[in-house]
Protein backbone atom coordinates (compact mmCIF):
# COMPACT_ATOMS: atom_id res chain seq x y z
CA UNK A 1 0.00 0.00 0.00
CA UNK A 2 1.61 3.32 -1.04
CA UNK A 3 1.84 5.99 1.74
CA UNK A 4 0.13 8.92 2.07
CA UNK A 5 1.38 12.04 1.25
CA UNK A 6 0.44 15.74 2.26
CA UNK A 7 -1.60 17.37 0.02
CA UNK A 8 -0.83 20.61 1.91
CA UNK A 9 2.96 20.61 0.71
CA UNK A 10 1.94 22.08 -2.84
CA UNK A 11 0.86 25.50 -2.76
CA UNK A 12 -1.76 26.50 -5.08
CA UNK A 13 -0.69 29.34 -6.99
CA UNK A 14 2.66 27.56 -7.92
CA UNK A 15 2.93 25.86 -11.03
CA UNK A 16 5.52 22.77 -10.58
CA UNK A 17 7.83 20.23 -13.30
CA UNK A 18 8.24 16.88 -12.63
CA UNK A 19 11.26 16.96 -10.90
CA UNK A 20 10.41 19.22 -8.52
CA UNK A 21 7.25 17.67 -7.09
CA UNK A 22 9.11 14.51 -6.87
CA UNK A 23 11.39 16.22 -4.60
CA UNK A 24 8.73 18.10 -2.75
CA UNK A 25 7.11 14.47 -1.34
CA UNK A 26 10.13 12.06 -1.83
CA UNK A 27 8.84 10.11 -4.54
CA UNK A 28 10.89 9.27 -7.94
CA UNK A 29 10.07 11.24 -11.13
CA UNK A 30 8.59 8.14 -12.59
CA UNK A 31 6.07 7.99 -10.15
CA UNK A 32 4.59 11.44 -10.82
CA UNK A 33 4.20 10.49 -14.43
CA UNK A 34 2.27 7.65 -13.27
CA UNK A 35 0.04 10.14 -11.48
CA UNK A 36 -0.08 11.96 -14.88
CA UNK A 37 -1.27 8.81 -16.31
CA UNK A 38 -3.24 7.80 -13.55
CA UNK A 39 -5.39 11.67 -13.78
CA UNK A 40 -3.27 14.07 -12.53
CA UNK A 41 -4.31 17.13 -15.16
CA UNK A 42 -1.30 18.60 -16.57
CA UNK A 43 -1.52 22.71 -17.80
CA UNK A 44 0.12 21.42 -21.34
CA UNK A 45 1.06 18.56 -23.02
CA UNK A 46 4.37 19.68 -23.99
CA UNK A 47 7.52 18.97 -22.34
CA UNK A 48 8.19 20.50 -20.00
CA UNK A 49 5.10 19.28 -18.27
CA UNK A 50 3.88 22.11 -15.92
CA UNK A 51 1.85 20.82 -13.20
CA UNK A 52 -0.50 23.37 -11.25
CA UNK A 53 -0.46 23.29 -7.34
CA UNK A 54 -4.01 23.42 -7.19
CA UNK A 55 -4.51 20.39 -9.67
CA UNK A 56 -2.27 18.55 -7.39
CA UNK A 57 -3.88 19.20 -4.27
CA UNK A 58 -6.87 18.01 -5.53
CA UNK A 59 -4.93 14.73 -7.00
CA UNK A 60 -3.18 13.94 -4.01
CA UNK A 61 -6.39 14.48 -1.66
CA UNK A 62 -8.84 12.60 -3.80
CA UNK A 63 -5.88 9.88 -3.54
CA UNK A 64 -5.89 9.85 -0.31
CA UNK A 65 -9.61 9.68 0.31
CA UNK A 66 -9.65 6.59 -1.53
CA UNK A 67 -7.11 5.18 0.05
CA UNK A 68 -9.01 5.19 3.48
CA UNK A 69 -10.64 1.95 5.26
CA UNK A 70 -13.21 2.63 7.94
CA UNK A 71 -13.72 0.32 10.53
CA UNK A 72 -17.58 -0.43 11.20
CA UNK A 73 -18.92 -0.15 14.66
CA UNK A 74 -17.70 -4.29 15.67
CA UNK A 75 -14.59 -3.78 13.73
CA UNK A 76 -11.10 -3.30 14.53
CA UNK A 77 -8.07 -2.04 11.82
CA UNK A 78 -5.55 -5.18 11.39
CA UNK A 79 -1.93 -4.37 11.02
CA UNK A 80 -0.66 -6.86 8.76
CA UNK A 81 -4.00 -7.64 6.65
CA UNK A 82 -3.86 -3.46 6.18
CA UNK A 83 -7.72 -3.99 6.43
CA UNK A 84 -10.83 -3.61 8.90
CA UNK A 85 -12.30 -6.76 10.85
CA UNK A 86 -13.95 -8.28 13.37
CA UNK A 87 -11.44 -9.65 16.57
CA UNK A 88 -11.05 -13.25 16.97
CA UNK A 89 -13.63 -14.64 19.21
CA UNK A 90 -14.82 -11.29 19.30
CA UNK A 91 -12.84 -10.38 22.22
CA UNK A 92 -10.39 -7.55 22.64
CA UNK A 93 -8.20 -5.83 25.58
CA UNK A 94 -8.61 -1.83 26.72
CA UNK A 95 -5.48 -0.35 27.44
CA UNK A 96 -5.72 3.46 29.03
CA UNK A 97 -3.33 5.81 27.37
CA UNK A 98 -4.44 9.12 29.66
CA UNK A 99 -7.69 9.79 31.52
CA UNK A 100 -9.59 10.00 28.65
CA UNK A 101 -8.29 7.70 25.97
CA UNK A 102 -7.32 4.48 25.47
CA UNK A 103 -6.56 1.56 22.57
CA UNK A 104 -8.89 -1.76 22.14
CA UNK A 105 -5.91 -4.06 21.05
CA UNK A 106 -7.25 -7.69 19.70
CA UNK A 107 -5.90 -10.55 17.25
CA UNK A 108 -6.67 -10.83 13.83
CA UNK A 109 -9.15 -13.94 13.19
CA UNK A 110 -7.83 -14.77 9.49
CA UNK A 111 -3.23 -13.67 10.14
CA UNK A 112 -3.43 -13.77 13.86
CA UNK A 113 -1.70 -10.43 13.54
CA UNK A 114 -2.45 -7.44 16.09
CA UNK A 115 -5.58 -4.91 15.28
CA UNK A 116 -6.13 -2.00 16.97
CA UNK A 117 -8.32 0.95 17.82
CA UNK A 118 -8.36 4.23 19.31
CA UNK A 119 -11.76 5.27 21.42
CA UNK A 120 -12.86 7.08 24.32
CA UNK A 121 -13.66 6.00 27.58
CA UNK A 122 -17.65 7.34 26.69
CA UNK A 123 -17.46 4.71 24.07
CA UNK A 124 -16.03 1.69 25.81
CA UNK A 125 -19.32 1.09 27.05
CA UNK A 126 -20.77 0.61 23.30
CA UNK A 127 -18.03 -1.29 22.81
CA UNK A 128 -18.47 -3.73 25.48
CA UNK A 129 -21.61 -4.33 24.55
CA UNK A 130 -20.58 -5.46 21.11
CA UNK A 131 -16.98 -7.23 21.91
CA UNK A 132 -16.08 -8.88 25.13
CA UNK A 133 -13.46 -6.21 26.55
CA UNK A 134 -11.37 -6.82 29.79
CA UNK A 135 -9.31 -3.42 31.03
CA UNK A 136 -5.24 -3.50 31.59
CA UNK A 137 -4.27 -2.18 34.84
CA UNK A 138 -1.15 0.64 34.31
Amino acid sequence: MPKRLNPNLAKIHRSYVVDEVASLYGVHKNTVRNWVKSGLQVNDSMRPMLILGKALRAFLTERNQKAKRPCQADELYCLRCRLPQKPAERMAEYLPMNDSRGRLIAMCPSCEGLMNRFVSKSQLQDFSQILSITIARE
